[in-house]
């Protein structure tokens, strides 16, 4: 599947957490982030109809889109290709990048922490 852009990705989010959604319940749902119009979200739309990220199906005049892509599917490419380019595909080094500029909460290093356990317990 080719790349989802940002702009696409702000659209896929809220199909994700709607399940499905006509053009413009998505352009008011994505209002408050975006000055979106119609036509915006529309041509969106048909890039990720092209792409395969989404179906649609036609509902009188217009129509309802859903999700193709799993969320988890994206997030783990996503993930995987920052972790690739941005640190030669280690995870401890992301992690100390976030830890040297003060972006790790004491609840981020808590489940942090947390998750190491549970993975020294699975292996």
């Amino acid at each position: 599947m080719k790349p989802i852009s940002d702009a696409e990705s702000i659209l896929m989010q809220s199909l994700w957490q709607r399940g499905e959604a006509t053009a413009d319940e998505l352009r008011d749902a994505v209002a408050e982030r975006t000055d979106w119009q119609a036509g915006t979200v529309k041509a969106l739309l048909n890039r990720l109809l092209t792409k395969g990220a989404i179906r649609a199906e036609r509902e009188g005049r217009r129509f309802r889109y859903r999700p193709v892509l799993e969320r988890e599917e994206y997030v783990a490419e996503q993930s995987r290709s920052l972790i690739d380019r941005l640190f030669d595909g280690r995870v401890a080094p992301l992690v100390a990048h976030f830890s040297q500029q003060e972006a790790l909460s004491k609840s981020d290093i808590d489940e942090l922490r947390r998750l190491i356990e549970k993975i020294d317990d699975d292996q």
